[in-house]
């Protein structure tokens, strides 16, 4: 049996490229829709990525336009922009990371647990999984998403929550993030982290050396990229490669 306990998962950026082609589409759309004379391209997107939230996302911008949103429309954007994403998901404008289908199927092989921890809401995680293809069960134990949560990334309460549904120690677990909030998240939890970094996030080149290891994505046709950390295999994120990541965290 494996040392590993748990595989804690971040979603948009690191199970999936959710964010320009599924996440911000979707809010244009909902903004044309409903009459709000914004668009976000994908340089003002970028930088409101470093708002966790599509609520708080869409509240900030609006302070910063002086443009007070009211409760029902808020409310409405954010009902109307998850609408125009599931339908996103649904037509395959969201695609999976590189070796993210294969890393999944070896740790569920090897009956390693394996936790969605997001910022994002439900309704869009099984929206994501609704398409990931090759399997008969999912092979996720369970989810942190941000209608379980009263504090999103940075805080450590998404993680710790995991930690907790899981029963997992920590101190054998390993989070994959892509995001200096979600590098934070973890590490204040107590988890080692291994990172595939989002191309926008600003601030994680900044932070990225508190990370376990560094990787441009976990490996499927061409090898990854070691950007800090050991060498793996093969040039394939592997069972193995995270055993030896969470062992390095013991030393």
């Amino acid at each position: 049996m494996s040392r590993l306990e748990a595989v804690f998962w971040d979603v948009d950026g690191t199970l999936a490229d959710t964010e320009m082609s599924g996440h911000r589409v979707a809010y244009n759309r909902a903004f044309s829709e409903l009459g709000v004379d914004w668009h976000w391209d994908s340089g003002l997107y970028a930088e409101l990525l470093t708002i966790p939230g599509g609520t708080k996302r869409m509240q900030r911008f609006a302070q910063q336009c002086s443009q007070p949103l009211t409760p029902d429309l808020l409310s409405e954007l954010r009902k109307t922009k998850q609408r125009h994403y599931l339908a996103l998901i649904r037509s395959g404008a969201v695609q999976w990371r590189p070796g993210v289908v294969r890393l999944l199927r070896e740790l569920q092989e090897a009956g390693v647990q394996q936790w969605i921890v997001t910022s994002s809401g439900l309704a869009s995680v099984l929206a994501l999984l609704e398409g990931l293809p090759g399997f008969s069960e999912s092979p996720f134990s369970g989810w942190v998403t941000a209608d379980d949560v009263s504090c999103s990334k940075p805080d450590p309460e998404p993680y710790q929550l995991g930690l907790q549904r899981s029963g997992a120690d920590p101190d054998w677990s390993i989070a994959l993030e892509d995001s200096a909030p979600g590098l934070r998240s973890a590490r204040a939890a107590g988890l080692c982290c291994l990172l595939t970094p989002s191309p926008w996030d600003r601030e994680l080149p900044m932070e990225s050396h508190h990370a376990t290891a560094v990787v441009d994505h976990f490996g499927a046709e061409t090898s990854c990229r070691i950007h800090s950390g050991p060498p793996c295999e093969g040039g394939r994120v592997t069972l193995k490669y995270l055993e030896l990541l969470v062992a390095q965290g013991q030393e």
